[in-house]
């Protein structure tokens, strides 16, 4: 995996952001958001970290232990939109733009 370069770090961020208000808009229109669907459909996964402090983003299906819960909505959005802004890790912002690629400003460059 490639890194990217800062313009193109800036779009790709900028995109998955747009596309997390758009999930949001989903979600207040109770309807379910794409990260939603990509985890049932076992492509991501969000979870809490041992302990509870905190998530984690981990990529295709991951078995949760019998003590973890789903986590609400509004939670993940909030968790990537800040590791997004504060830490963004190529790898990380890559995974959750895919669940995006079928949304017309898509990027072919932004492929794992």
């Amino acid at each position: 995996m490639t890194n990217l370069d800062d313009t193109t770090t800036a779009k790709l961020d900028e995109f998955v952001l747009a596309r997390l208000a758009e999930d949001e808009e989903r979600f207040r229109a109770s309807e379910l958001p794409l990260i939603d669907e990509a985890e049932r459909r076992g492509r991501l996964r969000i979870m809490r970290a041992d302990g509870g402090e905190g998530l984690l983003l981990a990529g295709g299906p991951v078995e949760a232990m019998e003590d973890r819960h789903p986590v609400p909505f509004p939670e993940k959005a909030e968790f990537l939109r800040r590791e997004i802004r504060d830490s963004h890790d190529d790898a990380s912002v890559k995974l959750v733009a895919s669940v995006y690629e079928a949304h017309p400003d898509w990027q072919e460059e932004w492929r794992s």
